[in-house]
């Protein structure tokens, strides 16, 4: 009898540690390089739709912001993105149609070189922040960026994108040296807890 009270009570435990990890959620993230060709947006649906991600998050569009609909992803209505006008830089977040996502608040530049967006995913408070970072002066940039938005990033911040920087020695090439500019963005990292 003192057995089965104790695997009960268990079982309980498991239940109730289970109810707090809530579901599963996965963000893929790529770079375009660009999607006003047709049959290279008809690869990247069908590539989204292959991965079936919750989130995806893309830069380098190089769309305009008249051109939401080259994005369109059937099952991703949700679409958010920070465009320029001249087609260059471009960023978007495509959110599958099979969460409960509620946006809550939008930032985004008018170079398409970020979006952040706030808001609930399956009930539990998030910020997304993607990033194209330039091909110049990218750890200025992102550093830059950081110290904008740091009111925002909380524990519940995720940040993708590509910020065209080595950040650690693993993602330099041999050629590529750690500048003081790279260390200061390493440095408001830590400092950030991210």
């Amino acid at each position: 009898m003192g057995q089965e009270t104790k695997e009960t009570e268990e079982n309980q435990k498991t239940r109730h540690k289970m109810v707090v990890v809530g579901p599963h959620v996965s963000i893929i993230t790529l770079n375009v390089n660009g999607l006003n060709s047709p049959i290279k947006r008809h690869r990247v649906a069908g590539w989204i739709k292959e991965q079936d991600p919750t989130i995806c998050c893309l830069q380098e569009t190089h769309l305009s912001p008249k051109d939401k609909h080259r994005l369109r992803v059937k099952g991703w209505r949700t679409i958010l993105q920070a465009n320029n006008e001249q087609k260059k830089a471009g960023v978007a977040i495509l959110i599958s149609d099979k969460v409960d996502f509620k946006t809550k608040q939008i930032k985004k530049d008018k170079e398409g070189q970020y979006i952040m967006i706030k808001g609930t995913l399956h009930q539990e408070d998030i910020t997304l922040i993607n990033i194209y970072a330039p091909n110049t002066g990218a750890p200025k940039f992102v550093k830059q960026l950081l110290i904008e938005l740091k009111e925002d990033i909380n524990n519940n911040t995720i940040i993708v994108g590509d910020l065209n920087t080595p950040l650690t020695p693993m993602d330099r090439t041999s050629r590529q040296k750690i500048n003081k500019e790279i260390i200061e963005l390493n440095e408001k990292l830590d400092q950030m807890d991210l």
